[in-house]
C-alpha cells in the first residue's frame, strides 16, 4: 500500500491502515452509491470519514499506475490547497491507493467528518428558510473562490456542505474535490460557466447574478445573460445524455 498521512493526524496512522485494510467489513455506511461509497468510523471524539473510489477500468489501472494521480491522492492534495487559500473544506487526514507492480488497485480518500445543516440541493428542491441570504452567502463564497484562482469543476448541488452559524450567518465547505483547477487569475466566462451546474432554476439564477454582479462590478445583465445561457446549455447537454442513456438501455433489452 503506498499512502500519506497529514501530520497532524500521525498519531492515527496504524488505525487508518487497519481500516483500510478492513474498509468493506467495518464501519458505517453513509453513501452507497453505484461507483463510490463513503463510510464512518469513529476513534475516540473523532469521526473519520472515508470514500472509497470505484476500481478504475484497465486502461485507467495503469494511467493512475505511472502517469496521473489518483482520485484519492488528487482530493487529499487540493483539500490542503484550499485550506491554504483559506477555502472551507472538511479537514484532510490522508490519501491510500492499493497497488500492484503494473496497475492501481483501488484508492480512498481520508477526512475529518464534518456536521452540516443542508447542501445547497436543499435550495435547489425545496423552499428553505432564508434562501434568499444562503444564495448570496454562497456567491459570495464562490467569487471569493474565483478571485483565489480556484476552478472547482465539480461545483455541483451536492458538493458544498452548509453549515448554519445563526444570526444570519452560514459557512460553506467544498467536497468530492478531485476535479479541481488551480489558476493565477479566472476569465469571466470561466467564471459563469463554473456556476452553470448549480441551478435549473432562473429565479435562483437571477439572485445569484445580482450578488455577483455587486461583488465583481461587472454588469448584472451580462452576468445575467451569461450564466443563464451557460445554465441553459448545460441542462440540455445533461438531459440529452440522459435520453440517449436510456435508448441504449432499451436496445440493450
Amino acid at each position: 500500500m503506498r499512502y500519506s498521512i497529514n501530520p497532524k493526524f500521525l498519531a492515527l496512522e496504524k488505525r487508518l491502515l487497519t481500516i483500510i485494510s478492513n474498509f468493506d467489513n467495518q464501519g458505517e455506511v453513509l453513501v452507497k452509491g453505484q461507483r463510490n461509497s463513503i463510510k464512518l468510523f469513529t476513534e475516540e471524539n473523532l469521526v473519520i470519514n472515508i470514500k472509497s473510489f470505484k476500481k478504475p477500468n484497465l486502461v485507467n489501472k495503469f494511467v493512475y499506475r505511472f502517469f496521473r494521480k489518483s482520485k484519492a491522492q488528487r482530493s487529499y492534495e487540493f483539500a490542503l490547497e484550499l485550506l491554504k487559500k483559506g477555502i472551507g473544506t472538511p479537514n484532510p487526514i490522508g490519501y491510500f491507493e492499493n497497488r500492484s507492480l503494473f496497475t492501481l488497485q483501488d484508492s480512498y480518500y481520508a477526512c475529518e467528518h464534518l456536521k452540516y445543516d443542508l447542501t445547497y440541493r436543499e435550495l435547489v428542491e425545496t423552499d428553505y428558510p432564508d434562501a434568499d441570504n444562503i444564495l448570496r452567502q454562497f456567491t459570495q463564497f464562490t467569487y471569493m473562490m474565483h478571485q483565489k484562482g480556484v476552478e472547482f469543476l465539480d461545483h455541483s448541488p451536492g458538493n458544498t456542505l452548509i453549515q448554519n452559524k445563526g444570526n444570519g450567518k452560514y459557512e460553506f465547505f467544498l467536497v468530492d474535490l478531485n476535479r479541481m483547477k488551480f489558476h493565477e487569475s479566472i476569465d469571466f466566462k470561466t467564471r459563469m460557466k463554473n456556476l452553470s451546474k448549480i441551478t435549473p432554476h432562473k429565479e435562483m439564477v437571477a439572485v445569484m447574478s445580482n450578488e455577483y454582479a455587486k461583488l465583481s462590478g461587472e454588469s448584472e445583465q451580462l452576468v445575467f445573460n451569461t450564466m443563464w445561457q451557460l445554465t441553459e446549455d448545460f441542462q440540455y447537454r445533461f438531459y440529452r445524455k440522459k435520453r440517449i442513456k436510456k435508448k441504449l438501455k432499451f436496445w440493450k433489452k
